[in-house]
């Protein structure tokens, strides 16, 4: 009998403690292993960077996966748009002043755009949610993109028009210029990288879907390259050459369907970024992701430009601008067309792409 009234309370204790184990490991989502950052090799002391700010619920999640998104410099967490200066956590909680959790973004245009920007935002916020995101609920957690640039206004709003689209619900996230932002106390800075086990309510692996996407496009050797490509497309594509201006496939085409890399078939580019900018190549506002394109920098000419090449494939294919369309996100991506085959929608089933139709309609 005194062995039974023993045991029931270290039963009880393992059952406490396994019980506690499952459910930090449920509040973890995943999170003991953080995806790659692909900003850490990168030098950006010469880039002119812009800022946006994302209110998304915790700030905690939104800080590491903005920060892992190729282009962004810096993602810091913080407090904006609301009442009095210098908020601590305490007062945030409280609700009274009107505070959102905020993650301060600051990025490189030419590596990534705004546009680009909103579509990760999206993925991870439910935009029809009146102060809540995930399991967290309170004003502090209502969502928001709050903007510098005044500019940037028109183009938050048009993204949020298509958006909108997807929804029976109205989209209720504050689109409002950036008020009152101060950063956030030490310890929640970087924290999902100091407490890597720690809450998150956002989906981090949403950041590795590209990747795996990579896997299923491979690039030939040099050799079979040669047998497939024309003498010109070879010269730009692998060799780094360009094709005349207004004398290429491609500068003058605006059918609908997607831009593929010549050497992999990777899609690259959708015709419904593609605009006509009166330089004589092919112009697109933006790639279908901003991880199939690589960005180098380019000194040739006695220029200083940012030359395009293709994530899997590595070939040449052009120079991005910042002379594109400002309500697009003010970028120019110029391509060769020798570098592209172009896939007509109709075909795109039977060619394996069916899954991009989305980015074309």
């Amino acid at each position: 009998m005194k062995r039974l009234i023993y045991c029931i309370p270290i039963c009880l204790l393992i059952f406490f403690l396994t019980a506690c184990t499952q459910i930090n490991s449920q509040l973890a989502s995943g999170n003991s292993a953080l995806p790659y950052n692909p900003n850490e090799n990168i030098d950006y002391s010469t880039s002119e960077l812009n800022s946006i700010y994302f209110a998304g619920g915790c700030f905690w999640g939104v800080e590491a996966y903005f920060a892992r998104i190729l282009g962004v410099k810096n993602a810091t967490s913080g407090y904006a748009n609301g009442k009095g200066t210098t908020p601590t956590y305490e007062d945030v909680i409280k609700g009274d002043r009107e505070f959102a959790e905020t993650v301060h973004v600051e990025y490189d245009p030419k590596r990534v755009s705004l546009n680009e920007l909103l579509t990760y935002f999206f993925k991870v916020v439910d935009p029809t949610s009146i102060n809540q995101q995930g399991n967290d609920k309170g004003i502090q957690y209502r969502s928001g993109i709050y903007f510098e640039d005044k500019s940037d206004e028109a183009i938050i709003k048009a993204y949020i028009k298509h958006e909108q689209e997807k929804y029976n619900e109205k989209i209720v996230t504050e689109v409002l210029p950036i008020n009152n932002f101060f950063l956030a106390e030490d310890y929640h800075q970087d924290y999902l990288e100091k407490n890597p086990n720690g809450y998150c309510h956002i989906d981090l692996s949403i950041l590795d879907e590209d990747d795996d996407e990579a896997q299923s496009y491979l690039k030939p050797s040099d050799e079979d390259i040669k047998k497939n490509l024309s003498q010109e497309q070879y010269e730009v594509a692998m060799l780094d050459g360009t094709e005349p201006a207004y004398h290429n496939e491609y500068w003058d085409f605006y059918e609908p369907g997607i831009y593929v890399d010549i050497v992999t078939g990777e899609p690259l580019f959708s015709s419904r970024d593609k605009y006509d900018s009166d330089c004589g190549w092919p112009s697109f506002t933006k790639p279908i992701s901003h991880k199939v394109v690589k960005y180098e920098e380019d000194t040739s000419f006695k220029m200083n430009r940012t030359e395009i090449r293709s994530r899997v494939g590595d070939i040449h294919l052009g120079h991005v601008f910042d002379d594109g369309p400002i309500e697009e996100g003010g970028l120019r991506y110029c391509v060769n067309s020798a570098s592209l085959r172009f896939i007509p929608i109709e075909d795109m089933v039977k060619e394996g792409y069916g899954d991009f139709i989305e980015e074309v309609k």
